[in-house]
């Protein structure tokens, strides 16, 4: 008898972010179309997380399966040192117009994580190349920006990093920014302004660290404090990109400009994996040097792979669609109108919603930890509903692509319900 492809999974993958010992098998997935993806045995699951964030206009988009094929018929890949191609220049003379700020130079990568560590490695050369000592890294309390070592090290110290942590470079946190703390956070970065090389923050949201959303009169007051002392800014836009908070890049939203931006999961619309670093060209003419010390030693093997290349088009112009505003909104307007429902929920508190983002913790005995046992409650009960819903421990949020229906949204609003009902059941 064939084995399936959970029962293969099983004998040969190691899955991320996963306990393999107590994990159950996972499902295996053969299509997806819209929202829906499809398990091998012809079920559909309502994905309402974007397949952790990267999916904006739905799975096996026709649009971007054609481009996708017209670039594989040319050019699959080639050395993009001493050499280039159409997909990339193109990319980037149609993205950099679009981005908050004056980004005047793009540089590829591979994933988020790598966006991050090529920001800060322009960061720390940017100032050794100008001949000045500046090593310190600004960065948000509960910061979650990837899970290299770099990135690593402006994120949290948290379950993602214990096991590394003596390894991780020193990092200066501050709390994120609210009417009470403002003139705190601004004495701190006093303190500390004349070694600080950057400061590196997730605009308007934290993602990984639990959707924490905070003021943004504040945070652009902070990002001014900043600049004044000639402080580097840094969005992280790896989530917040590409509408999710409403704007098409949450930094429209403040007054401030960034010096650099980092991008991935949905510049290619949840296809194939890409990275980008995008800076002013203060920060690149500091790299033009007769003296090749001053090269930025960095690349990856795939970077700037046409077919990526090719797919981050075709989203970014189905991106920049009127129509995909309109969606973006209705998923806005109907988050909105769910949270006020919601709120009202005794299991519910700090109902919280931003452009498609919406979020909440449900009140428990225990503490609000990744690794409480209240997860595991929540992951088992939307897994058997077939709706993708992951926790951050006792925080549930909703993040779809932007192609969801009304009626999908219903249906994700309903389970959310039907958990709470079984949640007072178990745990009251």
């Amino acid at each position: 008898m064939q084995k399936s492809l959970s029962e293969r999974d099983k004998a040969v993958i190691w899955h991320p972010y996963t306990q393999m010992q107590t994990a159950p098998a996972p499902i295996g997935i053969v299509r997806g179309e819209g929202a829906l993806l499809f398990d091998e045995n012809g079920n559909s699951y309502l994905d309402a997380t974007s397949s952790w964030w990267v999916n904006i206009h739905g799975h096996a988009h026709p649009y971007i399966t054609e481009k996708i094929a017209e670039q594989a018929a040319k050019l699959h890949h080639v050395i993009f040192a001493g050499y280039t191609h159409e997909p990339a220049v193109e990319l980037a003379e149609k993205l950099l117009p679009v981005l908050p700020g004056s980004q005047q130079k793009l540089f590829y990568s591979d994933n988020g994580s790598t966006a991050v560590e090529v920001a800060l490695k322009m960061t720390i050369q940017y100032w050794q190349n100008k001949g000045q000592v500046k090593t310190r890294i600004l960065a948000f309390r509960n910061a979650y920006h990837g899970d290299t070592f770099g990135a690593m090290s402006v994120s949290a110290r948290s379950v993602f990093t214990r096991a590394f942590d003596e390894y991780l470079f020193d990092v200066t946190f501050l709390d994120v920014p609210a009417p009470d703390n403002l003139e705190a956070l601004k004495a701190a970065i006093d303190t500390h302004a004349s070694d600080t090389a950057a400061f590196i923050f997730e605009p308007l949201v934290q993602g990984s660290g639990g959707m924490v959303m905070y003021d943004t009169a504040c945070f652009d007051a902070l990002l001014q404090h900043c600049r004044a002392h000639g402080i580097l800014l840094i969005a992280d836009e790896v989530m917040t990109g590409f509408g999710r908070t409403g704007t098409n890049f949450a930094m429209e939203q403040v007054q401030t400009p960034p010096d650099m931006i980092t991008l991935s999961k949905g510049l290619t619309g949840g296809t194939i994996a890409m990275g980008v670093t995008t800076c002013t060209n203060e920060i690149y003419h500091a790299f033009l040097s007769t003296d090749k010390l001053k090269t930025l030693f960095h690349g990856h093997s795939y970077t700037a792979n046409p077919l990526t290349c090719a797919i981050a088009l075709a989203s970014l112009e189905l991106f920049l669609q009127p129509a995909c505003r309109q969606e973006r909104e209705r998923i806005n307007a109907r988050h909105r109108a769910f949270a006020v429902e919601l709120a009202y929920h005794p299991d519910v508190k700090n109902v919280r919603s931003l452009g498609t983002i919406l979020a909440f913790e449900i009140v428990t005995g225990e503490a609000d930890s990744y690794t409480n046992d209240l997860a595991g409650f929540l992951f088992k009960f939307f897994r058997e509903k077939r709706v993708m819903l992951r926790p951050l421990g006792n925080t549930l949020y909703i993040l779809p692509p932007y192609c969801i229906t009304d009626e999908q949204l219903t249906e994700v609003y309903d389970s959310i319900y039907e958990m709470l009902a079984k949640y007072q059941e178990q745990w009251s």
